[in-house]
């Protein structure tokens, strides 16, 4: 019977002191950093980041073969056995189609909500479930999660912000536009991972199917370039340090598009936010706090 997990806590604060994060080399290494965060791949083939404290290491996500999870978590100086959960958005396979193998292999409790679980395959494998509902407050070791809903088109879908000792890291993807609601959980964010999925025209003129362009361009689809770069210029919050852009088509984004229109939004603002295109075939820089 899956356990529900569902602590109160109190909003994060935010210190001066520490609103200004630096880049590390490509290590999670052991520092004394209060919390260290890394996209280690972005994009419609598969998506993982990795949360970790001195004390807690969350998976976002496992859009990754076991294998090229190690393979990327190496790279970071981590390792799978030392993941204390994993956090799941969505059910779509490009988020959990490493889900199985990792629940086989790694017994760490997996977080979903109520509803995505059923709609997961997993075969032979008896995961350490968590179940939520959309919108609740919990918390895994010492870093506190916020979930919320977001417009897609998958069953019960989520975002999320990540809070410990005052940092908060936000990660949205998978949307179709940004309500109010979206807006207001990602304020205070020091680093915050946005979808930037698609240009317009390139969509528009691209190989996809008819329907497929329509489903990607509706509310319940995909962020293109243009509402991520309005987005930007008139309600990202100033005081994000780092804006990591990611969940690019493979076929209807190019990343030097998607950096040029954040930038020049940013730029709009009178910005120094640090910008970021995540890729697919590489993890990004670690950020630390």
């Amino acid at each position: 019977m899956a356990r529900i997990y569902l602590p109160r806590f109190s909003a994060c604060r935010f210190p001066h002191f520490l609103l200004q994060g630096r880049l590390s080399q490509n290590s999670f290494g052991e520092d004394t950093a209060i919390i260290k965060f890394c996209v280690l791949a972005s994009g419609s083939s598969g998506n993982c980041s990795v949360i970790a404290t001195e004390r807690t290491r969350i998976l976002v996500d496992a859009g990754l073969s076991f294998r090229e999870l190690e393979k990327r978590l190496a790279s970071i100086g981590e390792r799978p056995d030392r993941i204390d959960a994993v956090v799941i958005t969505h059910e779509h396979c490009d988020h959990v189609s490493g889900l199985t193998r990792f629940a086989r292999k790694v017994r760490a409790p997996i977080y979903m909500t109520r509803l995505t679980a059923p709609a997961i395959e997993w075969e032979n494998a008896a995961p350490r479930l968590n179940l939520f509902q959309a919108g609740a407050r919990f918390a895994i070791g010492d870093i506190e999660i916020n979930s919320f809903t977001i417009p897609h088109d998958a069953i019960d879908p989520v975002g999320f912000s990540f809070c410990a000792e005052g940092i908060k890291i936000g990660v949205v993807t998978d949307l179709g536009y940004l309500p109010d609601s979206i807006k207001f959980h990602l304020r205070g964010s020091q680093v915050l991972l946005l979808e930037s999925n698609h240009d317009l025209e390139m969509l528009k003129v691209g190989p996809y199917p008819w329907a497929v362009k329509q489903r990607v361009m509706s509310r319940n689809g995909h962020l293109s370039n243009d509402l991520v770069g309005d987005y930007v210029c008139h309600e990202f919050d100033s005081s994000t340090t780092t804006l990591v852009l990611g969940h690019l088509s493979e076929h209807n984004n190019h990343p030097e598009i998607v950096r040029l229109v954040a930038q020049q939004a940013l730029d709009r603002r009178g910005l120094a936010t640090r910008l970021v295109v995540a890729s697919q075939k590489e993890p990004t820089e670690v950020f630390r706090f």
